[in-house]
């Protein structure tokens, strides 16, 4: 699922409570923060604007191609459209497969979650897809009616069930919280008599009970930030939005959209389908992916990735739900055969339908020499106790080489180095990236500042381009190897307290990953001329 941070009832991250809101701050940070550095910018980076200075002027690089698996990229954006990928061997619209890979027309990539009639946007949950298909099995059953032989899978079953109704309440019970408050902004709005009221008109309101008070308290706070309409857009409508596509569409075991694309999504060796929209109804979360990556640092506009010469191939695979096994699989294999030397994965999701479909793939990835780049996930779990999937362990045994799992962190060499959503683990997740208020580009030839570890890994996937660009002998695991080698280590503690706990665990910060640091341009691109040597 390409979520941006979003905890489970929404409330943490978009300030809201029930009987309050709580002010939503945002800390001034400087511009393309995630490419300065510590020492001299007091701001922890990845010193990629350093390396460009002190390291790299001078030098000749090759375009690397770097595959975007998401929800699409938006190819007519100001600071993207010159860094796209283009397959020369397709002549575009022609309704032709001229370069005969099977995919008609992918001028710029390929969509696995479309067809003729249109593309998937919603998707169910793998865990509603898992109770749907069980459903025919054992609903109505107890253990006394089920075989012997079915009774591991009927309890997964009613695991999967019970977690499932639960997902649910709790949507509905988020839902109920939004709609309260926001109904009661409305209702103040409405006497204000403003569409936009300002903090003057706030501070003018008088409330009539104490919702209204708690409300005009708290938009005192937000207006000293910015406008009333900013602060709706951000984080009124989002959260009753977030939960209300939950309960129609995640949670929902009667939505099946996959009609659309007119495949058998349980025929995982199915890799024909699809059509050429790269976009797709929804491009926010992969155009601000792509441009983390490698926006134009030329045109003097909008904002500078982190490579300089990339090539960006968009593969949407990653519909707003969670991910298909075979379509993450297709995508893999997918950029593999059309030149991707790198490859971000910027989704994940707690249950997996067909995990040796995605294995086979991500070793045809390893033995093709290319890096794999994945976001840890954004629910504050330790990925030692909880799996998320896709990763890089295979069910039949081994480790996938060439694959860097990527936590989050923020700009601050303090205790709050770790974004508080993001999940870690001392073996499971390999390193840390920027991933909090990460601007970049969004469709319309607009910028937008997401949170997430689907922001941190790009931003290694940058690094692992740049790299390639500039030392194209490297191989996949020795760039690997140079990224992880080339961190610089956090002497911090920091706290993480679990879902409704006010209080947490204290921690080193090199409890929560292989390396115990953050990715580092600099480091990386002098360890990386000095490799093997």
């Amino acid at each position: 699922m390409n979520k941006i941070n979003m905890n489970k009832l929404g409330a943490a991250v978009l300030g809201i409570s029930l009987f309050a809101i709580v002010p939503f701050v945002s800390v001034a940070q400087k511009p393309n923060w995630q490419n300065l550095d510590l020492k001299t910018d007091s701001t922890f980076g990845i010193s990629t604007e350093k390396a460009y200075n002190e390291l790299l002027k001078g030098k000749k690089s090759t375009p690397v191609i770097v595959a975007v698996l998401d929800g699409g990229v938006d190819i007519l954006h100001e600071d993207l459209k010159t860094v796209l990928w283009l397959n020369k061997k397709e002549k575009a619209g022609d309704g032709k497969d001229n370069d005969k890979n099977g995919y008609i027309d992918d001028v710029n990539g390929w969509n696995f979650l479309g067809s003729a009639k249109g593309s998937v946007n919603h998707e169910t949950l793998e865990l509603t897809r898992l109770v749907r298909r069980d459903n025919a099995r054992f609903a109505g059953k107890d253990s006394s009616s089920v075989s012997v032989a079915d009774l591991p899978a009927f309890k997964t079953y009613q695991l999967n069930k019970a977690e499932l109704e639960k997902e649910l309440a709790e949507a509905k019970f988020g839902i109920q919280r939004f709609e309260g408050i926001k109904n009661a902004i409305d209702g103040i709005v409405k006497k204000i008599g403003k569409e936009n009221p300002t903090l003057a008109d706030f501070e003018q309101f008088s409330p009539g009970n104490e919702m209204e008070t708690n409300i005009k308290r708290g938009m005192l706070q937000q207006l000293k930030e910015g406008t009333f309409e900013e602060f709706y857009k951000a984080q009124i409508l989002p959260g009753y939005n977030h939960f209300k596509s939950q309960i129609d569409y995640n949670f929902n075991v009667d939505y099946n959209p996959r009609d659309i694309v007119g495949d058998d999504p349980d025929n995982s060796k199915e890799k024909f389908y699809g059509n050429n929209d790269v976009a797709g109804p929804d491009a926010s979360h992969g155009s601000h992916v792509a441009g983390i990556i490698g926006a134009d640092r030329t045109n003097e506009l909008g904002i500078k990735g982190v490579a300089d010469n990339v090539v960006i191939m968009g593969v949407r695979s990653v519909p707003n739900g969670d991910e298909r096994d075979k379509d993450v699989a297709n995508a893999i294999r997918y950029a593999v055969d059309n030149g991707a030397k790198v490859i971000n994965m910027s989704f994940g999701k707690s249950y997996s339908w067909d995990k040796e479909a995605v294995d086979a793939a991500v070793k045809y990835a390893v033995s093709k020499d290319v890096l794999l780049v994945h976001a840890a996930g954004n629910d504050n779990k330790n990925l030692e106790v909880e799996p998320n999937y896709p990763n890089p362990q295979y069910v039949a045994g081994g480790t996938a080489s060439s694959w860097i799992t990527v936590g989050a962190s923020g700009w601050a060499n303090d205790g709050t180095i770790k974004a508080n959503f993001s999940n870690y683990g001392k073996t499971s997740v390999d390193v840390f990236a920027p991933g909090v208020n990460i601007n970049s580009t969004i469709p319309g030839s607009k910028y937008a500042k997401f949170n997430g570890t689907s922001m941190a890994s790009p931003v290694v996937a940058g690094l692992a381009a740049l790299i390639r660009s500039y030392y194209p002998k490297l191989k996949a695991n020795e760039v690997k190897d140079i990224i992880m080698k080339s961190v610089v280590k956090v002497d911090q503690t920091v706290t993480i307290a679990d879902e409704g706990e006010t209080t947490g665990k204290a921690v080193p910060f090199s409890d929560l990953c292989v390396t115990g640091g953050i990715v580092n341009t600099y480091n990386a691109l002098k360890l990386a001329s000095e490799y093997k040597k």
